[in-house]
């Protein structure tokens, strides 16, 4: 079994007195605590990014993209919590006790998480008062100046098979803690070059740890590829290689390099070699507050430089740039209404869009359209707002199919005419239009572009995936899945990749890996139509008939209307065996002619 260590925020929860609860009425207290998981607790994790890495009876194991995501999910989670405990008597109350710690994790090949990390957030769950938050010292850091919340510091404290007492901060709750907002949508730089509308980041000269003068000339080549690969993403502005090495062999602080260079976020790391291995760390920072976003560490032999070189930049940026993404969104959902930007409005939708609901994927589009109003020029825009429509179809909440597949048809051309050089606009307006407007060949064609034009974005790779399914290259396609989950393993369209990966395993005769990967996108999102067929069908063709059954009756509650008979006309599935045995797979589980 193969496992690698990371740095991971993991976030511990469980029931205060689920023993006693469910020895007074075992019936209730099991319906009750699943009724919160499924209206509650797991919706919400969704909403904020996390994966549930394993459930115990009572409690959960969960992993964050970032410390700030974590703790905004404990408070939405424990602040709704008190107001469904109210008027209720203590001994029927649900109190959950929570736990997170930013730490270095084992993962192993399955996805388990082990190691210290892991069992710090678990103690300090079990110290957690009921109803309350307990953060480590390295978690309290990320967020300490963050939210509007009464902090308790417990000092030092020996947690139990832990080796050295660590300091443990407590999150109060009470009418203060329920409109916690982040303090920072507006935080000021320090005073030089004033930021740009588009997110900035500057990436810093890595620091060479080792002594050795050959690792001067890695560490150097590791940045400027990542300079120049980050360059590629339109969205983003790149303080170029000539400005950021100013700062080489200086010891610099973080918010004066924002000042002096007009950027939020600023990238750094180090190399170090020790025998044959070299060891390179990574961590990106929004400069302004000193927060870490994102840290990371990569390991390799000295045996293929210039591979290992490759690799590392790669990894940076696929994983970077949604972090960057992510972080502007999060600033743009606490703007004043009154001041939002075309480009607020746009990273509002890709947020909703991200969720993949039919009520986010409304109010996403009505957020391109208003994108648009104030920039008809905004090309990203124009395709995102094809790309409504596209999930729209593919989902079956259409309700005038012919004008509005006309409408995201042409949003998508104009996608192509604006953006000829921004591979998000061809990525997202060349899938759309594979669906909306029957051209496999010319989709293709976009996302293959999108891909000369940065090779590093993982949504290309894994529409581009998509769009060779449809054109009956299952394991061709399954390669464009794979490149995408390693650029971007926390991706928030993860069950997307996921949903696609498992089509491609459905074609290929793979029945039970494409059941395993679609129930893993079905759980994130269970209303997406495609990843329900997908799992009826492959449960079905695989011989698991209860299975495929139960699969049917959800499908056939999110969408009466489709039928064998339609099936062409609601995925552009251009290979007949692949048709026939989509339709095979259906047909076992139950659906009609």
């Amino acid at each position: 079994m193969t496992e690698y260590r990371k740095l991971a925020v993991i976030f511990a929860a469980d029931v205060v007195g689920f023993s006693r609860m469910t020895g007074a009425d075992e019936d209730r207290t099991l319906a009750r605590l699943r009724a919160l998981r499924s209206d509650l607790i797991d919706p919400t994790i969704a909403i904020h990014g996390g994966r549930v890495v394993k459930r115990t009876g009572d409690g959960a194991l969960v992993e964050f993209r970032s410390v700030v995501e974590a703790v905004r999910c404990g408070i939405e989670i424990q602040n709704s919590m008190t107001e469904r405990n109210a008027g209720l008597p203590p001994e029927r109350r649900i109190e959950f006790r929570i736990g997170i710690h930013l730490g270095d994790v084992v993962e192993e090949s399955d996805g388990d998480l082990m190691g210290d990390g892991v069992n710090i957030a678990a103690r300090l769950e079990g110290v957690a008062q009921p109803g309350a938050i307990c953060l480590s010292e390295d978690a309290y850091r990320q967020v300490k100046s963050r939210f509007d919340l009464a902090i308790s510091d417990l000092g030092e404290t020996k947690l139990k098979n832990i080796a050295e007492p660590m300091r443990i901060y407590s999150l109060l709750f009470g009418d203060a803690a329920k409109a916690t907002v982040l303090r920072g949508a507006a935080t000021p730089v320090a005073p030089g070059l004033s930021l740009p509308d588009k997110p900035s980041i500057a990436v810093l000269p890595f620091q060479n740890m080792s002594g050795d003068p050959e690792q001067e000339y890695f560490a150097d080549g590791i940045v400027e590829d990542i300079i120049t690969a980050l360059s590629r993403f339109r969205q983003l502005f790149v303080i170029a290689r000539n400005s950021s090495f100013v700062y080489k062999g200086r010891a610099v602080d973080v918010k004066q390099v924002s000042g002096d260079l007009g950027v939020r976020y600023v990238l750094e790391g180090s190399v170090r070699k020790a025998a044959n291995r070299i060891r390179i760390t990574a961590q990106l920072i929004d400069a302004p507050t000193g927060v870490h976003l994102w840290a990371e560490r990569f390991d390799g032999g000295q045996e293929d430089i210039f591979d290992l070189q490759d690799q590392v930049t790669a990894r940076v940026v696929g994983e970077i740039a949604p972090k960057l993404e992510q972080a502007e969104i999060e600033r743009a959902k606490h703007k004043p209404t009154d001041s939002l930007d075309a480009y607020d409005y746009y990273l509002r939708g890709r947020a909703n869009l991200n969720r993949g609901t039919r009520d986010a994927t409304d109010e996403a589009l009505s957020q391109f359209y208003q994108t648009l109003q104030i920039d008809p020029d905004f090309a990203s825009a124009y395709a995102m707002a094809a790309w409504c429509h596209f999930w729209r179809k593919v989902n079956g909440w259409m309700t005038n199919p012919l004008q509005e597949i006309a409408e995201g048809a042409r949003l998508g051309r104009r996608a192509v005419e604006l953006g000829e050089d921004d591979a998000v606009a061809l990525t997202r307006s060349g899938h759309a239009l594979g669906h909306l407007a029957g051209d496999l060949d010319g989709s293709i064609d976009l996302t293959d572009k999108a891909l000369v034009l940065n090779p590093n974005l993982a949504s290309a790779w894994f529409l581009g995936g998509f769009l060779r399914v449809w054109n009956g290259e299952p394991d061709g396609a399954a390669e464009y899945f794979d490149r995408a989950m390693r650029l971007s393993p926390l991706d928030p369209e993860m069950y997307r990749m996921q949903a696609g990966m498992a089509m491609a395993h459905l074609f290929a005769g793979r029945f039970d890996t494409a059941s395993s990967l679609a129930e893993k996108a079905f759980r994130h999102l269970p209303s997406f139509l495609m990843v329900v067929g997908i799992v009826a069908a492959s449960q079905a063709l695989a011989g698991h008939q209860g299975e495929a059954q139960r699969a049917m009756n959800h499908l056939r509650q999110l969408d009466p209307t489709l039928r064998l008979s339609n099936l062409a006309d609601w995925l552009p599935i251009r290979r007949p065996k692949d048709l026939a045995t989509f339709a095979d797979g259906l047909q076992r589980a139950g659906l009609p002619e």
